[in-house]
């Protein structure tokens, strides 16, 4: 495998270990008063007005577009806050762990995708990947003890939807990385999702709400470091390695969050879990040795 590919496995690992950690300060804001609708919205908007202060002092160029490219960039700006809106909605109705194991079946619907429109056929490793993967979830989230019958429907619906959105944003990055940088298509794509929460929610409705000292410091963080960078972490990594293989390392988040609960939350893993975990990581590390190249 290339240098370039292994930097890629790198930047969505680590962009999955930024969303694990403001997954776990979100579900703290949640429990503190904050509404999922607002925290969207507050996000979207923040690190879509970062992105641009950066983007216009750092590399204005980054900026322009091509008025034939924008009907893309509504469209993945769209399903952005959509993802957002449809995990934090089954997040809201179910246990968390239900809603990370149902959203984390995207890396199964981008692989559908890529071989049934792109007629590009998985090699035996990534299908290993794939299946070890989501089972690894499975378990590394404890869902064996849930009773998914008795779940809220609206929460399952939310979190399959969120699924389906999460794969949609990783094919149509892909498609517009070929052409544009990695930082214009998050910023668009976050532009466009404030927008989209703006039209959807009463205007700033979550900006104008008051917030404590802690929560405006989990907000700013969620904001840039849990959206701004780790999108555009996730987007690098996009460019170097394929759809298929950057879903199945994003799998890597639902871990992250369960050790970080361990860590700092004191919730103890059971040995099923300990065991997902380390199918999560046999899996990707079995992608690497796979033809984990990207084809150019």
């Amino acid at each position: 495998m290339s240098s370039s590919a292994r930097f890629g496995y790198f930047y969505i690992a680590l962009s999955s270990l930024l969303f694990a950690i403001s997954g776990t300060a979100s579900k703290f804001l949640f429990n503190d008063g904050v509404t999922p609708y607002q925290l969207v919205q507050v996000r979207t908007v923040l690190s879509s007005a970062v992105l641009l202060a950066w983007l216009a002092f750092v590399n204005p160029s980054a900026l322009r577009i091509s008025l034939r490219s924008l009907p893309r960039f509504i469209l993945l700006g769209f399903v952005l806050a959509a993802t957002m809106f449809t995990y934090f909605y089954a997040i809201s109705k179910i246990q968390v762990a239900a809603a990370i194991l149902l959203q984390y079946q995207s890396p199964v619907l981008v692989a559908a995708y890529v071989l049934v429109v792109t007629r590009e056929r998985h090699s035996t490793v990534t299908l290993l990947a794939i299946a070890g993967s989501g089972l690894g979830c499975y378990l590394a989230v404890g869902a064996y003890t849930l009773d998914l019958l008795s779940l809220n429907k609206a929460g399952i619906i939310g979190g399959l939807s969120a699924a389906a959105f999460l794969a949609c944003y990783t094919v149509l990055s892909e498609s517009a990385l070929r052409r544009y940088r990695q930082w214009t298509v998050l910023f668009y794509a976050s532009f466009i999702s404030a927008v989209t929460c703006n039209i959807l929610l009463t205007p700033l409705e979550g900006l104008t709400r008051s917030y404590s000292a802690v929560q405006w410091f989990w907000i700013l963080f969620i904001s840039v470091a849990g959206t701004a960078v780790s999108l555009g972490l996730y987007n690098k990594g996009l460019r170097l390695v394929r759809s298929t293989h950057a879903s199945i390392t994003a799998t890597l988040q639902p871990i992250s969050a369960a050790i970080i609960a361990y860590l700092f939350l004191g919730e103890i893993m059971g040995p099923l879990q300990v065991v997902g975990v380390g199918l999560v990581v046999a899996s990707i590390v079995l992608l690497q040795f796979g033809r984990g190249k990207r084809q150019e």
